[in-house]
């Protein structure tokens, strides 16, 4: 009985000390860890959410880039950070929903379910489909049809296998049994470059992206990846209401802590998140410029839609036997 009661009252003492922690925190700067280097996405948006957090918590977010080996180098250093709080990762999808699969878990020092907890999706950008100007195909269909005529005729660009420019396409071809022959770049950029002198055919990336290119006559926009049409861009249809149901090409961000981060401090991060992007100021300013979709959910949804995406891209990355040894 003593033990027990000893072992009762250092539980609680515990929890107690867990709870002032988490009424205090933050006492010190935060480290957003970024799995890309500075300027990409990930980046901007990790400075811009860290910036408005920043001056809501009254301390300083540094900004840590740690990009490289498909964001394992960032997402390693995460995993083996202290769990209380003060060094977070700012990840998109693929270290959770395709690089699991593509590289296998042998090849990954870290485990992406028991490693991080889900704070907070971020936010959420809708990719085109777009072609040269030289591609004889004014939508979706016509591609198809191309494709079809002549299987592995047509190229495209990736910004590298397992990019989300590379998952895109292929899982269009896998929904429409059609085949494409990939090249992959080091980034967008590059690729996007060079659908625009037609050295390439095809490719996907982001409609803030592709819009600017396509509203100047450089490239065509057959469709987005977007379950319904865009407002900044209602006059491009979705992929899936040109004759390919159900497809949907995005790519996400969102905001993790190590395991063992105590859930008043998981909670304190997410309710910071959500009074960012409820900002109507931020908003106008950031997302809607950018196109981007903000993600509102409990760090539970989070985490359940994160599980659905990953066997979602598990399948594509199986059915097209991608390897990367």
């Amino acid at each position: 009985m003593t033990k027990f009661l000893a072992a009762f009252f250092l539980l609680c003492g515990l929890l107690g000390a867990a709870a002032v922690h988490a009424q205090t925190y933050p006492t010190r700067p935060i480290t957003f860890v970024v799995t890309a280097a500075a300027g990409g996405v990930t980046d901007v948006v990790a400075r811009a959410v860290g910036q408005k957090i920043s001056e809501s918590l009254g301390q300083q977010i540094i900004i840590e880039n740690k990009g490289g080996a498909a964001h394992v180098t960032g997402a390693m250093a995460v995993a083996k950070a202290q769990p209380d709080g003060y060094t977070l990762m700012v990840a998109e999808a693929g270290v959770f929903t395709i690089n699991p699969t593509l590289y296998g878990k042998r090849k990954i020092p870290y485990d992406e379910e028991k490693d991080f907890l889900p704070i907070a999706g971020l936010v959420r950008i809708n990719q085109a489909i777009l072609v040269s100007r030289e591609l004889p195909a004014k939508n979706i269909g016509e591609l198809i049809a191309l494709a079809k005529q002549s299987p592995g005729k047509i190229n495209y660009g990736t910004a590298g296998i397992g990019s989300g420019p590379h998952m895109n396409i292929t899982l269009l071809e896998s929904m429409t049994g059609v085949k494409f022959t990939a090249v992959h770049y080091r980034g967008a950029a590059p690729a996007l470059n060079d659908v625009v002198a037609g050295h390439i055919n095809l490719m996907s990336v982001s409609m803030s992206l592709a819009l600017p290119a396509h509203r100047a006559g450089q490239i065509k926009i057959l469709g987005v990846g977007s379950s319904k049409r865009l407002a900044p861009a209602a006059d491009i249809p979705t992929v899936a209401e040109s004759g390919v149901p159900g497809f949907e090409a995005t790519t996400w961000f969102g905001l993790f802590a190590p395991a063992g981060t105590p859930r008043e401090i998981v909670m304190k991060l997410h309710a910071e998140v959500q009074r960012v992007f409820a900002d109507a100021n931020f908003q106008e300013k950031f997302i809607v410029p950018q196109m981007f979709q903000p993600m509102t959910s409990s760090p539970e949804e989070f985490a359940s839609f994160i599980k659905s995406e990953a066997r979602k891209w598990s399948k594509v990355i199986r059915d097209a036997n991608l390897k990367v040894e």
